[in-house]
Parts: C-alpha cells; structure tokens; sequence
C-alpha cells in the first residue's frame, strides 16, 4: 500500500507586492547611433519612436543592474530580503551560460538560500517569470517572489545592422509577488510560435563563433515581426482581458512591451482602449529592453503618477521564438 502524501498549502492567490528599476547612467542619443549607419534621427523617431536609450558601462552588470532594481523592489514590497524565498531572473544577455545569475543575485541581496533560477523567454521572459511566481506562491511552494527582468543587449547588439542598430537598451526591472486573500492576478495566456523562431534570432551560435570572428549579435525580420506583434498580439492581450473577466473600459493601465512605438498604437487602435487608459511608451527613452521592459515601464509610471497603487493593468510581452505572455495585474 502507498503512503499518503502530504501536499503543501499555499495562498489562495498572489499580487504584486512592490516594484524597482535600474537604468544605467549613460545615456545614447540617435545621433551616437547615426554615426555607425546610413539613416536619420527623423527616420529612428517614425520607425521605432527611440529618441534617446541607455548603455551600460563596463562596472554595470547584469548581475549588478539586477541587483540594485531587486533592492527598490522589496524595499518597496516592505519585507526583509531574508524573506524572499525564490528568484527568477529573466534574461537572454547574460553570457555565462551556467551558473544562472538568479543565484549570484540572491546571495548578495541578503536573500539567505532561495530557490535561483534564470529565465530565457526573451521579450516574453519578465511575463513567464510572473506567472511561475505566482504559481509557486499559490501552490505553496514560496511565500515571497522576487522576478528580475534585465537585459545587456548592447553586448549582443551589431552598431553596423541599419536595422537593429537604434533598437536596443540595457535595464533591470524586478518585482516582488507575495500572497493576496484577492485575485490580484489574472490567469495568463501564453504560448509559442516554433515555426517563426527565424524571424528573430542570434547571428552565430555560441559553439559555432570563433575568436577573430563577428561577435554574436541580433537581427530580425522587422516588417515580419511587426505584422505579427501588430496583428497576433492584439488578440493575445484581449484573450488575456477576457480571463480576467474584464472589459476594455475597466482597464486603467496598458504596458505592452517597449518593442515600438508604432506596434503600441496600433495595438491601442485594435483594443480599442479608451482614452482613460493610461498607456506605458517608455520606449521613446529607454529603447527595446526585452525581458526589462514590462517592469522598467511600470515602474515609471507609478514613479511618475500615470499609474497608481490599485490600478487594474494589462501587461503583455511578445518576442524571439517567437513567444508571448499576457495577463492581468493590479498594481502595488
């Protein structure tokens, strides 16, 4: 005869109990794009809406991003860092493939021995990180989540590809999820799209490239990854609304993925948002964070009063692989 086992107890749900960001300190206009390819600042601001991104220097790690967004997070969450008893870290730009930096970030946040693990879900990657938390809290396998986004994409950036040059940022983003006695979440709807991994992808696999050779960089199929977002994720974010239960009009708060601003407004066209809905367009100074993206946009809207405490928000990260994750939050 089997022995019965014992299942763990967890919350009856998760919320998002505080948020950080870090943005490296220096600051890279189009024209320092410009002078690597044949383009224009007018042609950079219609394409993509990039004005301006951020570059981190040689001491700004991914660890060390992450690790001063993780601080904001859970001072903001209110808890003590001995109490964050798993982190995730979303991330396709730290180059080291093991360990995972999830574990370098826990130890010198104070986090005692949490359970650490890295995420590669691209721009989707801060999305899957939440709904694993939450899933862990509600399954009762953590009390406390800290879910790290960040991104080094300069690293993986060519400065000479007309079509990827001005993209890319570098940023951490991090929330904390705890328990909630009310849905504070909505369910998720994510998935995967194998057939168009092509579309957006790393020029030279790690065991391919040799010293002496182009350093691995992005590309992507723009106008391919545009219809896409434009025209798929659309349907992906309203999905996500209709589990949640909610409408259109009952929405306060919109934070796509900073990908372009062109992809944001029509995806605000097609859902039809009203003009009370707060939209999130960190792009425009930040650039193209992948997996930071989400989290570095929420957090400077609550920084700067667009969005407040108790606010209903539809978040939704789409990218390389391609791969895609939307839900419902309300915000810390």
């Amino acid at each position: 005869m089997s022995a019965a086992l014992k299942a763990a107890k967890g919350a009856p749900y998760a919320r998002v109990m505080g948020v950080g960001g870090y943005r490296p300190t220096r600051t890279v206009p189009n024209e320092e794009i410009l002078k690597h390819i044949d383009s224009s600042d007018e042609w950079i601001r219609s394409r993509s809406g990039i004005v301006t991104r951020h570059w981190a220097g040689e001491d700004e790690t991914v660890a060390e991003m992450s690790v001063a967004a993780a601080g904001k997070a859970i001072a903001d969450a209110g808890i003590r860092p001995e109490e964050v008893d798993a982190v995730i870290v979303a991330t396709v730009s730290h180059l080291s493939q093991t360990p995972a930096v999830a574990t370098e970030i826990a130890t010198r946040i104070g986090a005692g021995r949490p359970a650490a693990f890295d995420v590669s879900a691209a721009c989707a990657g801060f999305g899957y990180g939440l709904t694993i938390a939450a899933g862990l809290i509600v399954g009762g396998n953590a009390r406390h989540v800290l879910v790290v986004g960040v991104e080094r994409l300069s690293d993986l950036t060519d400065r000479e590809d007309r079509s990827t040059a001005f993209l890319f940022g570098d940023g951490a983003g991090a929330v904390v999820l705890g328990p909630s006695h009310v849905p504070a979440i909505g369910p998720t709807v994510w998935g995967s799209e194998g057939d168009k991994a092509e579309v957006i992808r790393q020029t030279v696999p790690w065991d391919k490239y040799q010293p002496g050779d182009a350093f691995p960089a992005l590309r992507q199929e723009g106008q391919t990854v545009f219809r896409w977002a434009v025209f798929e994720m659309a349907k992906v974010a309203q999905e996500a609304m209709d589990a949640a239960g909610i409408t259109a009009d009952q929405l306060d708060v919109f934070i796509p993925h900073q990908a372009n601003m062109r992809i944001i407004d029509s995806m605000v066209k097609t859902l039809r948002l009203p003009e009370s809905v707060a939209v999130a367009r960190d792009i425009e100074t930040t650039g193209n964070t992948s997996a930071a993206s989400i989290p570095l946009a929420m957090e400077r809207m609550l920084a700067t009063g667009q969005a407040k405490s108790g606010d209903t928000a539809l978040v939704i990260g789409f990218g390389a692989g391609l791969v895609y994750a939307a839900t419902v939050v309300t915000l810390p």
